[in-house]
């Protein structure tokens, strides 16, 4: 598993290394814009240059950038609409210019409309912005909380947007553990994970889980509340080692999300703490693999 965290690219894009670099993560997540406003960041050719090659000198194994929040392709508001096709290709083109593994992106809301018609909103300008993925570059879809008229509340959801575009080869996935918890899956449960899991294998296939966005949660099981906290220190406290060590989960990039000290972020101990509750997660499934198998030749 690839420890990681989202980080700031204040100060020119390839700061966002320098700081994964500092907290002793081996994946980093970026905004390639401010996630709150419209108008894009042109990055400089020096700046897209030296984030490349810090990358390599301080062995990031993968970089996942996140469109911004403003994005909802399911929008029945022709303006909303426009402007999220036109800024999610915006972090496309610099994800591509930093040579990244992944875009991040919420569906958005029907508000009201249904998901039917929204599927309509987001299939046509999916098809344009998936022709801008490469042999490294995937365009990736995140579950949601399930708050209102939000798309990919569930497994079913996000199965129908892949469906509707034919499965393309570069159309992935990215689960968040505190949006599945809101949503109703109890991922510190191990029966109820190994059957969620077996079901995205089942509609989407699990070659398309290409990252994790690994937070504790601030609100209850089913709440559909998207209420991060960080590890450690919220609802799921240690029974996220359990969502960690899933065997499907292993050798992805695992991206901190966390509010962090005084909400600033993860820091180096975060960091620390995420290696540490993944190693003892792996460690107690192997026990109980072990314990089951010593019943079963009893």
């Amino acid at each position: 598993m690839l420890y990681g965290a989202h980080v700031s690219s204040s100060g020119g894009i390839s700061k966002a290394i320098d700081r994964a670099e500092e907290l002793g993560c081996d994946a980093v997540q970026v905004f390639t814009q401010s996630p709150r406003m419209w108008r894009p960041t042109a990055h400089a050719p020096e700046e897209t240059s030296r984030f490349r090659a810090r990358r390599e000198e301080a062995g990031i194994g993968s970089v996942v950038c996140h469109a911004l929040y403003l994005v909802n392709l399911a929008s029945p508001d022709p303006d909303i609409h426009r402007k999220s096709v036109a800024a999610l290709g915006a972090t496309m083109q610099a994800a591509s210019a930093i040579e990244a593994d992944a875009v991040v992106f919420h569906l958005g809301s029907h508000l009201g409309a249904g998901l039917d018609e929204a599927l309509t909103r987001i299939v046509r300008p999916l098809r344009g912005l998936l022709d801008l993925t490469d042999e490294r570059l995937w365009l990736c879809l995140e579950n949601c909380a399930g708050a209102g008229g939000t798309i990919g509340r569930s497994t079913d959801e996000l199965a129908a947007v892949v469906e509707a575009l034919e499965r393309h080869e570069r159309l992935g996935i990215c689960l968040d553990s505190c949006h599945w918890w809101a949503s109703g899956v109890d991922v510190t449960d191990h029966a109820t994970l190994d059957e969620a899991v077996a079901e995205l294998d089942r509609l989407v296939g699990l070659e398309r889980l290409r990252c994790l966005h690994v937070n504790d949660a601030a609100s209850a099981l089913g709440s559909n509340l998207d209420r991060h906290a960080s590890v450690g220190e919220g609802v799921m406290g240690r029974g996220l080692g359990t969502f960690l060590a899933h065997p499907a989960f292993q050798g992805l990039p695992a991206i901190l999300e966390t509010p962090g000290p005084e909400g600033r972020g993860p820091d180096a101990a975060e960091v620390r703490r995420l290696r540490d509750l993944h190693r003892n997660g792996v460690r107690n499934a192997r026990r109980r693999a072990a314990r089951r198998a010593g019943r079963s030749t009893a």
